[in-house]
């Protein structure tokens, strides 16, 4: 089966297109861009792969569902267009960075310049309804991406994994922590920031790790 993702991405992960849970996925997700309203834009289904080769992946932060409302999604977890207004977990991602780093809070929501320096910006579901938030999840998307998280864990070293909330820390159970540096704390949304969120910094401690392997830091 044709899938149209990064070739290195293709490379690691050719074996999955064609097995029966992913074909199954193929036709829903076909049918659900014919008959109904889908984010992100198919073409960018796959950004995150697009936007990181599997060779330049230095961090991954998982994610859940793109964002259902207009113009938000791009393909990337918790990033939107140009121009479209900050969600509140988003802002409160550039309130921790801003106390974390320094660095003033961004005009644009856009997180592409992240992913350009080797963030996995990975979201657990890959397309959304529009106006209906999960209405994608359990129809195989979730078992595609644990296998790529998997993948990373096993075939690469000293990846930092950003985990934020409950549902990230689970998906991330097949993360090899003796291979990897994992950073878990409360989700960035306003109902959990305040639990463990803010104060975390992942940021420094991230580009910390970064520098002490000899790698070059991101510019957050």
């Amino acid at each position: 089966m044709e899938v149209k993702i990064a070739q290195s991405w293709k490379n690691q992960l050719n074996h999955e297109f064609n097995k029966p849970y992913f074909e199954n996925l193929v036709h829903f997700v076909k049918q659900e861009y014919q008959n109904h309203t889908v984010y992100p834009p198919g073409k960018e289904m796959f950004s995150a792969f697009d936007r990181c080769d599997f060779e330049d992946v230095k961090v991954v932060i998982i994610g859940q569902d793109p964002y259902h409302g207009p113009g938000q999604a791009n393909g990337l977890c918790f990033s939107v267009r140009d121009g479209i207004r900050k969600p509140p977990s988003l802002l409160n991602i550039f309130k921790e960075l801003k106390d974390d780093l320094g660095k003033e809070i961004p005009e644009s929501g856009n997180l592409e310049r992240w992913a350009d320096q080797g963030v996995l910006l990975l979201n657990a579901t890959l397309t959304v309804r529009a106006n209906s938030a999960g209405s994608h999840q359990n129809k195989g998307w979730e078992q595609f991406t644990d296998r790529t998280i998997e993948i990373i864990s096993e075939k690469k070293d000293g990846i930092i994994f950003i985990l934020w909330g409950a549902y990230a820390q689970k998906k991330g159970h097949v993360i090899d922590s003796s291979r990897h540096f994992v950073i878990q704390s409360a989700h960035p949304s306003p109902f959990a920031a305040d639990r463990g969120f803010f104060g975390s910094k992942p940021f420094s401690r991230a580009n910390e790790y970064l520098s002490n392997a000899g790698k070059e830091p991101i510019n957050w």
